[in-house]
Order: structure tokens, then C-alpha cells, then sequence
């Protein structure tokens, strides 16, 4: 017998991570689809309603001006962030949406905090962050890599989790999206930018390093689940081998964080019968 799709309304509930729970991540998953599997139509036009309605949803949290959203975007590499940044959060309008790509940090930034470069880039009420990394990267890169002592990077997670939580105390929703792959898709999109003139620019060969850490990024992916999944900024893991349920599932998980907030049109300040235009 077939598994029946898990309905629209309830995939988020599926997708986000317990507070205090220690999920594992196994090649297997990267492939599910909650039914999904014989319904791709349907999830693909869906997923083409749900990025009208945040376009509406970010319109109205524009006009509100009370909140703001922070969404995180994590993944292993080839995990797809740069095409879900383009074929889903392409329904934002750019004059309230702003990208920021974390790389190793400058010199300027290595002087300050770990924390201080994010901050910066937090967005302004009615407005939306997206973080290509994050903040998380001092707790995965640097702990896979030994770049400090295990002592500073582990004390982190709290910190991170308190900066979250200032964040959502004054109108900031924390969204984080981790894109899951399997190391056999991560190996064909890999070759696939070997093999595509046009994506071979797309290729670091330090991205076969990082091949071989797959088991230390493993335990670090969990182990941020397991600190960091909090009700006041949950972490959602997405099925990422298919691209198309990749975009379906995120674009249900933002409708979903965007429909958790009180938002309302501002009632204006004069009578709009009164006004006679000529």
C-alpha cells in the first residue's frame, strides 16, 4: 500500500527538530518525501502557491513594521543553499529582503566577537534576513577543524541560543533551515560541476577535504540540532536529495514561521472616505 502524502499544513511539524531531542542524520532520510513521492505535480504547484502567499505575508510584515525575521540557512557543502536562496526566497521583494553570505571572517571581524558580523547583519523591523552560513559556522567548521579549543567553541551553543533569544524578544523570528543531502548525492553534484563547463567555476577542490570530514560534520550537524533547537528558534531539517521537495518543504516551513506572527495592516491616521481626489 502506498504511504498517502502527509498534508500541507502538517509537513513543518514533521520537519522541525524537538527542543532537547538528539536527531541523527542518515543518508536515507535525505531522501524522504512523506508521501510526496507520487503527488511531484501537486508539490510543485503547490510550492508555486505557497511563494505567492509569502510574497503577501512579507508585504503585510513590511507594512506592520513590528517584526522581523532571521532565516538561517545551513548545509553541507553542494547541499543546495545557493539555487533554494534563488528558487524560493526569489519571492521576497529585494527592497525588504537582504542576502548575506558568510565566509571565513576578515581581519576587522576576527578582532571583534564571533557573534558581532551576525548582529550586524540582523534585520531591521519589517524586514528580512538571509543567512547563506551563519552564526553556526563557529560551532561546525571550527570544531571539525580544531580551530579553537574545545573549552571556547562548546560554551558557544548557549551563547548563540541566548542571542536568539534577545532576537525573538524584540520581534525578531529565528528561522533555520538545514538542508539535508546524502554523501552519494553530494558525490553526483560534485561531478555534475565537473562535468558542466558552466559549473565548473562552482568547484573548490578544498570541497575534497571537506568530503573526507563527512562523519565530523555529521556530529556536528546533530550535536547543533541537539543544543540548539529551541520553541523560540526552532530548526527544521528538509529532505534535500530532490530539489523539488526541497523547495515544497521550505517554502511550507517559511509560510508556516510567517503565519505564527500577529501581523496586521497599520490603520492609517486619517479617514480615507474623507480624502477627495481631483
Amino acid at each position: 500500500m502506498s504511504q498517502r502524502p502527509v498534508p500541507r499544513r502538517d509537513l513543518p511539524d514533521r520537519l522541525r527538530v524537538r527542543s532537547n531531542s538528539r536527531p541523527k542524520l542518515s543518508d536515507s532520510d535525505a531522501d524522504r518525501c512523506f508521501g510526496w513521492e507520487k503527488d511531484k505535480d501537486k508539490a510543485v504547484a503547490a510550492t508555486m502557491e505557497n511563494l505567492a502567499r509569502l510574497e503577501e505575508l512579507q508585504y503585510k510584515m513590511y507594512a506592520d513594521g513590528r517584526f522581523a525575521m532571521l532565516i538561517a540557512l545551513q548545509a553541507i557543502d553542494g547541499g543546495g543553499k545557493d539555487s533554494t536562496i534563488r528558487r524560493v526566497f526569489g519571492a521576497f521583494n529585494p527592497q525588504g529582503c537582504t542576502v548575506t553570505a558568510f565566509k571565513a571572517p576578515s581581519a576587522e571581524e576576527l578582532r571583534h566577537d564571533y557573534l558581532w558580523r551576525i548582529h550586524k547583519q540582523a534585520p531591521a523591523r519589517g524586514e528580512i534576513a538571509v543567512f547563506n552560513r551563519s552564526h553556526y559556522e563557529d560551532v561546525l567548521i571550527v570544531r571539525v577543524n580544531d580551530l579553537v579549543p574545545e573549552d571556547v567553541w562548546s560554551r558557544r551553543y548557549e551563547q548563540i541560543n541566548e542571542f536568539e533569544r534577545l532576537l525573538d524578544a524584540c520581534g525578531t523570528r529565528v528561522v533555520k533551515i538545514f538542508l539535508h543531502i546524502s554523501k552519494e548525492e553530494q558525490r553526483a553534484r560534485f561531478q555534475e560541476r565537473l562535468n558542466d563547463r558552466r559549473k565548473n567555476w562552482k568547484f573548490d577542490t578544498g570541497d575534497l577535504e571537506k568530503r573526507q570530514q563527512w562523519t565530523a560534520y555529521t556530529r556536528a550537524f546533530e550535536a547543533m540540532f541537539a543544543r540548539c533547537s529551541t520553541d523560540h528558534a526552532p530548526w527544521y531539517v528538509i529532505p534535500a536529495n530532490r530539489k523539488w521537495f526541497r523547495d515544497f518543504a521550505v517554502s511550507q516551513v517559511l509560510m508556516y514561521e510567517f503565519e505564527q506572527l500577529p501581523l496586521r495592516f497599520p490603520a492609517p491616521n486619517f479617514d480615507p472616505k474623507s480624502i477627495k481626489l481631483t
